[in-house]
């Protein structure tokens, strides 16, 4: 019996793809709307960092497995994470171009991250799986609704549907590391509490530092188009709220979203 729960017909494995986004982050890539824009470039400030993490902590339990399986796919989600960190540092270098203090931002996550790999090994682990949840999540509603994603340049629609991919194949990977070498229910519930405050908060903060550079950090306009977007219609936050708090049920397993007819429609979206 395996304990992997990646279930029959997805693999996790990394795809050596590569974007040169150097163009579109010279301008508003999300229809020329900066909220939309600055939301996106937000998300992506957050990965490469947090992304090595997410290895790291799994690499902690690494040898505790022995179910070939999900030894197999420990090693295809280290591999997927680190392209996406890949690509995500050179998304961020070249945000640089519109003159955005990159360098600084980089900095204030970095030394949470710091102090997030000091923690002990279980808490690592716990906080990855929280944030595996996000970005399934977030994951799934964007290879749900397209439409999110109109107006932005084909190269940007690519990139984000490629990582959306990789992230809904290896949901559930360090989840089930953490269930079968750490547990403790209790303890992922609380540490999700953690993750949920720090993913918003440094979203939030980029996306403030991002607008304002723009010269659209007081704009009524931008703002009430930004909260119309996340909380509105379409609503991307409002939409994906029921799945966040799925989390805090007893018996939580990132598969009871069964998603898999969704990703194979992408997958070959992704092959055009």
């Amino acid at each position: 019996m395996t304990i992997s729960s990646t279930p029959d017909g997805v693999a996790v494995k990394p795809r050596h793809l590569r974007f040169d986004v150097r163009d579109e982050l010279k301008t508003l890539w999300h229809g020329n709307d900066a909220f939309r824009t600055a939301f996106f470039n937000a998300l992506s400030l957050q990965f490469p960092d947090g992304e090595q993490q997410f290895i790291n902590a799994v690499r902690l339990y690494r040898d505790q497995i022995t179910d070939p399986k999900l030894k197999e796919e420990i090693k295809g989600f280290i591999g997927q994470e680190a392209l996406h960190s890949r690509e995500h540092k050179d998304y961020n270098e070249a945000l640089k171009a519109r003159g955005y203090d990159i360098d600084a931002l980089d900095a204030r996550f970095r030394k949470h991250m710091d102090w997030v790999g000091r923690l002990p090994p279980s808490r690592q682990l716990a906080g990855t799986c929280g944030a595996e949840h996000y970005t399934a999540v977030l994951a799934n509603a964007i290879l749900s609704h397209p439409e999110w994603m109109e107006g932005a340049t084909p190269t940007m629609q690519r990139l984000w549907r490629w990582h959306a991919i990789e992230e809904t194949e290896h949901k559930s990977v360090a989840f089930d590391v953490y269930r079968a070498c750490v547990g403790n229910e209790r303890l992922r519930r609380i540490v999700f509490l953690f993750v949920t405050w720090n993913f918003f908060k440094y979203t939030f903060i980029n996306t403030c530092s991002l607008l304002k550079t723009d010269g659209k950090l007081w704009s009524l306009k931008t703002w009430l188009g930004g909260l119309n977007f996340l909380w509105g219609k379409p609503g991307v936050l409002r939409k994906c709220l029921p799945e966040f708090l799925a989390y805090f049920r007893k018996g939580f397993h990132p598969w009871q979203q069964d998603n898999r007819r969704l990703l194979e429609h992408n997958l070959k979206e992704l092959e055009v």
